[in-house]
């Protein structure tokens, strides 16, 4: 059965990457969450998904140019809706202190094709590993030099490809760096991908899939997961669908 991963939580209703948002996801039966992860100028993963501070929270800079004391001074929900005023970033710890007892997957994608954050895959890992959670961890990223660093680590074994251009090689080129499986747009959906993935057994997942008739294409494609920003909506779809299988 597919996966329903909360894109950066429930974040159609509640500021991305923030409690509101995963809380909401939970509730919504999600399987699991995804996040994106980014340093600090004083080198603490925090939860961000735009390498700049201007649609979120409205100031001029980069999240690297500021630490978590500072951050944690901004405000990201007031820009949302004013019932979120007072929402404040969450560093990677916040999260997995959080998530841990829950039973939901982990999904961190490593923001470090734009800025190549320096030790950011062993930061990340050792916070994982200190929360005993690197077995329900899947780590994914656009950049083949992160990929390469995942793959170092030996209790690493779920690696997505984040790509959002075709190429006839993609599944024997997402091998060749390293990856465990691919992340793709759904624009690039066929049924041959996935079906040829499947017969390599790698798993395809899909981002950002919101519509009825793309999850409806990617539950009856039998993808490994779709990334979602309406996890009820999705929940509610698959039900539906593999109800009428039992029919």
């Amino acid at each position: 059965m597919t996966s329903i991963i909360a894109h950066r939580g429930a974040s159609r209703y509640a500021p991305e990457n923030s409690f509101p948002a995963f809380k909401l996801a939970y509730e919504m039966k999600a399987d699991g969450i995804e996040t994106d992860v980014q340093l600090t100028k004083d080198n603490i993963p925090v939860l961000f998904h735009d390498e700049s501070l201007k649609r979120i929270f409205g100031e001029k800079g980069w999240v690297n140019q500021y630490t978590l004391e500072q951050l944690k001074q901004l405000d990201m929900g007031k820009s949302f809706h004013p019932k979120f005023t007072g929402t404040s970033i969450l560093s990677l710890e916040e999260f997995l202190a959080w998530i841990k007892d829950k039973p939901l997957m982990l999904h961190l994608e490593l923001k470090n094709n734009k800025i190549e954050y320096k030790n950011l895959e062993e930061i990340t890992y050792q916070l994982i590993e200190q929360y005993q959670m690197t077995d329900r961890t899947y780590f994914s990223t656009f950049s083949n030099k992160s990929i390469t660093r995942l793959a170092s680590f030996k209790k690493i074994s779920n690696i997505g490809w984040l790509t959002k251009r075709i190429r006839r090689d993609l599944l024997a080129y997402a091998l060749s760096i390293g990856a465990t499986a691919i992340h793709i747009k759904h624009t690039l959906l066929r049924q041959r991908l996935v079906n040829e993935a499947l017969k390599s057994e790698i798993p395809v997942r899909v981002y950002t899939v919101n519509s009825s008739r793309l999850l409806n294409r990617c539950f009856s494609y039998k993808v490994d997961s779709v990334f979602t920003d309406v996890p009820d909506k999705a929940f509610a779809a698959r039900k539906k669908l593999y109800r009428s299988f039992l029919i």
